[in-house]
């Protein structure tokens, strides 16, 4: 569940992005310039969840491929985000192809009707941890569950869209965000945000 104010913070922000991406797409430098500006953190911390330490060289395979096909791209700003994230796990699957780590697909697919309550509570919880404590919690987490909580979380895709760039049911995705930030509550619960001091695994958790 979007709370009133960040739903209201993601409306402006695809406004101004949209913008970017139009100018962007007519030529204007300064214009790609403002949408990478927008769009890179939360990408660059989703395939960092993904590949570990080869986020860059990944994230960077992923926006010359977004820069040559531009001009391909129809949508709005939400749209833009949703466009680049299915890029970039291209990019990461891709790479842990190479590297000979493909993850697993889970088997099960199951249908929530709605996040709980204690999803805000991981997610205020989460906001209190850098960087890189926050992402090794999430990529700790079975792959499916790690990888809806970094499209919902750090990229900020609705479910929809999230189940769009990961090729699955929204049912399913709301299960594994579900799982994920459920799981995580509970550890932050139990232990305590100041006890996650590991840094960020190199590769996302493959059991289910």
């Amino acid at each position: 569940m979007v709370r009133g104010g960040e739903r209201r913070r993601t409306q402006v922000y695809d406004v101004e992005l949209g913008v970017a991406v139009e100018r962007a797409q007519r030529g204007d430098e300064d214009g790609f310039a403002a949408a990478y500006r927008l769009v890179h953190p939360g990408l660059l911390g989703y395939v960092r969840g993904l590949v570990g330490e080869d986020a860059e060289d990944v994230a960077s395979e992923a926006w010359l491929e977004i820069a040559r096909d531009l001009g391909r791209f129809r949508g709005d700003g939400a749209g833009f985000r949703g466009w680049t994230a299915t890029i970039a796990r291209h990019r990461a699957l891709d790479h842990l192809r190479k590297q000979k780590r493909r993850p697993r697909t889970s088997l099960i697919e199951q249908d929530v009707l709605e996040l709980p309550g204690r999803q805000d509570t991981a997610l205020d919880a989460l906001e209190s941890l850098s960087t890189e404590h926050a992402l090794a919690m999430i990529a700790a987490l079975p792959r499916e569950q790690a990888e809806a909580v970094l499209l919902r979380v750090v990229v900020g895709l609705d479910g929809p869209a999230t189940a769009r760039v990961l090729g699955k049911r929204s049912g399913s995705v709301r299960t594994s965000a579900y799982r994920g930030l459920k799981r995580l509550a509970e550890q932050l619960a139990s232990r305590g945000a100041g006890a996650v001091t590991s840094a960020a695994p190199r590769t996302l958790k493959d059991e289910t």
